[in-house]
């Protein structure tokens, strides 16, 4: 019998380093979204002499195949609390600025289990971020100004 366990969507880490820091992660990111990985099916349609038809007078029977095509990684979105930082702010500058290649990064999603043992790591790699998002802000309101980057990536695996 297997020891299967469902993760919990809460106890996560995630890790990126970004040029001008000293930390490994420039934030604590309260959700993290978009880690999809999909393949394209691609439709190939070709006729084949087989006989078909009711009298069997009609040559050729259209045959529909799928194959495996590229593999597209989707945009990652992160959000976090907004803070005095502005090392986010600054990747995104640098990127505007057309330096997006010396730009990318690479980082790791670590999911935990209930005993905070290391049980999934994803990895994403030639992150650049898209976007930058803050919340919209009200007088009356007591909630938490959010931060949110959208980053493109190059690739996003599953090496645990």
């Amino acid at each position: 019998m297997s020891n299967i366990e469902i993760l919990s969507t809460s106890k996560y880490y995630l890790e990126i380093t970004l040029s001008g820091s000293n930390q490994t992660i420039d934030g604590h990111f309260m959700e993290c979204s978009g880690f999809k990985r999909t393949v394209d099916a691609i439709e190939i349609t070709e006729v084949t002499p087989q006989m078909w038809g009711k009298n069997g007078n009609t040559k050729g029977r259209v045959v529909r195949t799928k194959i495996p095509g590229n593999t597209k990684h989707q945009n990652i979105i992160l959000k976090q609390g907004m803070c005095i930082s502005t090392t986010m702010w600054n990747w995104l500058a640098q990127v505007e600025a057309g330096n997006w290649t010396t730009q990318q990064r690479d980082g790791d999603l670590t999911v935990y289990d209930q005993g905070a043992n290391p049980k999934a790591r994803f990895r994403f790699l030639g992150a650049w971020p898209v976007s930058y998002k803050i919340s919209d802000f009200k007088a009356a309101s007591s909630e938490f100004a959010i931060v949110e980057l959208e980053l493109a990536v190059r690739e996003f695996l599953r090496v645990v």
